[in-house]
Order: structure tokens, then C-alpha cells, then sequence
């Protein structure tokens, strides 16, 4: 039996809410190998300046 077959046999037997979770995490798969890390870089980049770009973290800094 194949990697895959296996697969198929193991999703008949879960019940409807796991099967959701699996084929979230095989989208979730698929979405990220279509990513490039610099492209990943980029999309983090506005939720990184929040946090990086304040008062609190200059402070922080400051020492060292």
C-alpha cells in the first residue's frame, strides 16, 4: 500500500470535524511551498514594524 492509499484509508475512518483540520493543513502545505522566504519576508514586514517601530522598543535597546 502507497503513502497515499494509506492516507485515503486513515481519512474514511475520521469523523467530519478532523477531516476539516486535515485539509486545512494540506492547504496550509500547499500555500506555504508557493511562498518564497523573501516573499514571506515582505508579507511579515507591516506586523513587524508595529513592534519594532515604538518607544518602548527603542528603550529597550538603548543599553546595548
Amino acid at each position: 500500500m502507497t503513502k497515499k492509499e494509506t492516507l485515503i484509508n486513515e481519512l474514511e475512518n475520521l469523523p467530519e470535524p478532523a477531516i476539516d483540520e486535515v485539509l486545512e493543513f494540506v492547504q496550509f502545505l500547499k500555500f506555504r511551498k508557493k511562498i518564497k522566504p523573501t516573499e514571506t519576508m515582505l508579507l511579515s514586514e507591516n506586523s513587524l514594524k508595529r513592534e519594532w517601530l515604538s518607544d518602548d522598543e527603542d528603550e529597550a535597546w538603548t543599553n546595548l
